[in-house]
């Protein structure tokens, strides 16, 4: 059964941008965690991070589920003194949209602008929120890219796993 069609995936019909959607439980919120539901590589599912600049302006930062944001490494890359994450409750203020379904897709013409891990440049097609927990939809990054004005960034590390 496909997924009821949101705002986003009509917009993306309306614009002629091809997509798949895939559907998992809402209670999952994190890239590793919807890889392992859907059976993909982490590397190929992007978080989307809100991020704040040291004047407050928030931004939002694409990242793939298997590397960590290095702060110092965006604000170098993006020529900033420094950056933070957003807390949570900044994060879904900001965006009106829960942590877990935050999207640059969701987004548009809000006035975000839009920055993607380098690494997402080596892939074809990512999987990015819908807007909502529970729903991801793969697309191709040269779509994502034109579409959100997105422009790569360094910003990550090779993720450290404690092993269990």
């Amino acid at each position: 059964m496909s997924p009821e069609k949101n705002n986003v995936m009509r917009l993306l019909e309306a614009r002629g941008i091809s997509y798949e959607a895939f559907s998992f439980s809402p209670e999952i919120h994190s890239a590793r965690g919807v890889a392992e539901a859907l059976g993909v590589p982490a590397r190929v599912v992007y978080k989307t991070l809100v991020v704040v600049s040291s004047e407050g302006r928030p931004f939002l930062v694409l990242i793939p589920g298997n590397r960590e944001l290095d702060l110092h490494r965006l604000a170098r890359s993006l020529g900033l003194k420094k950056v933070r994450m957003a807390t949570q409750k900044e994060a879904e203020s900001w965006t009106g949209l829960q942590v877990g379904g935050i999207s640059p897709l969701a987004l548009l013409g809000r006035g975000f602008r839009v920055y993607v891990d380098r690494s997402a440049l080596d892939l074809e097609h990512i999987l990015v929120s819908a807007g909502r927990r529970g729903l991801n939809l793969r697309l191709l990054v040269s779509d994502l890219m034109a579409l959100t004005a997105a422009r790569p960034v360094e910003a990550t590390v090779e993720e450290a796993r404690a092993e269990d």
